[in-house]
């Protein structure tokens, strides 16, 4: 057997080594725990005191994942805030660039790493699933799909926050810009903010700007409805924010 058949790639050691680099960094400060404690309070209050879950008395985890838009746009802008900022203002971004992969790579690693330290905040969440499963008889597929589509928006996100975070050397800055993106694409669909939209720009284009709403791609997955085109959104959204952050960061 040829030394190609016993080993991968050489291109692919470097790189899951930047993935496993950039997934123990969020955890070797004490705020990744607080991040996960944060994300975990919310969303358990969120859904039982304001959603009224267990007053519903439906077995179903809808008003649930009704809040998660809102917890990601928050939390997702506060992991992604270190993707290139905090590089930039240790000076060790020339020193990463150095590794024997691409800069493409390096970005997808660094993005690779960030969204896995968000599904681990949402599979922390499963007791709440189990809790429902426990107090009554849930449809299991359409959980599953729920927590797929809440992935996929906290990866929508995390491609907004690597944006913010490739501009500036300021992790603050880079957080604050990247929660007004999502907080803005959040309200496109809520009521309150499409009846401002209509007064500017007419029924016709609120319509289309709806589209582009966080919550109105995730809802058809809390139905338990897996469609193409919100897997698509969500997906173009994350990685449309991973292929402009890397061409700024190579143009800088």
């Amino acid at each position: 057997m040829s030394s190609s058949e016993k080993s991968p790639s050489p291109g692919l050691k470097p790189f899951t080594a930047m993935v496993r680099r950039e997934f123990a960094g969020y955890f070797r400060t004490p705020l990744a725990y607080v991040f996960l404690a944060v994300f975990n309070a919310f969303a358990v209050s969120l859904a039982f005191f304001v959603g009224g879950l267990y007053e519903s008395g439906i077995a179903s985890l809808d008003r649930f994942f009704l809040y998660h838009p809102w917890l990601w746009a928050f939390l997702a802008p506060a992991a992604g805030a270190r993707l290139w900022a905090e590089e930039r203002r240790q000076g060790t971004i020339e020193l990463l660039l150095t590794w024997p992969i691409t800069v493409w790579q390096a970005a997808l690693g660094k993005f690779l790493a960030a969204w896995l330290f968000l599904a681990c905040a949402l599979l922390m969440t499963v007791p709440v699933a189990l809790t429902v499963g426990w107090l009554g008889d849930p449809d299991w597929g359409v959980i599953i799909a729920g927590y797929t589509g809440s992935l996929l928006c906290a990866g929508a996100c995390l491609g907004i926050a690597a944006i913010a975070s490739a501009l500036t050397r300021s992790q603050v800055i880079a957080f604050v810009t990247g929660f007004l993106a999502c907080f803005i694409l959040v309200l496109v669909g809520y009521g309150v903010f499409d009846e401002l939209l209509a007064g500017l720009i007419g029924s016709a284009g609120v319509d289309e700007i709806r589209r582009l709403g966080l919550w109105r791609n995730l809802e058809p997955f809390t139905l338990g409805l897996v469609d193409v085109r919100p897997i698509a959104y969500f997906l173009s959204v994350a990685f449309a924010g991973l292929g402009l952050s890397t061409i700024i960061v190579e143009r800088r």
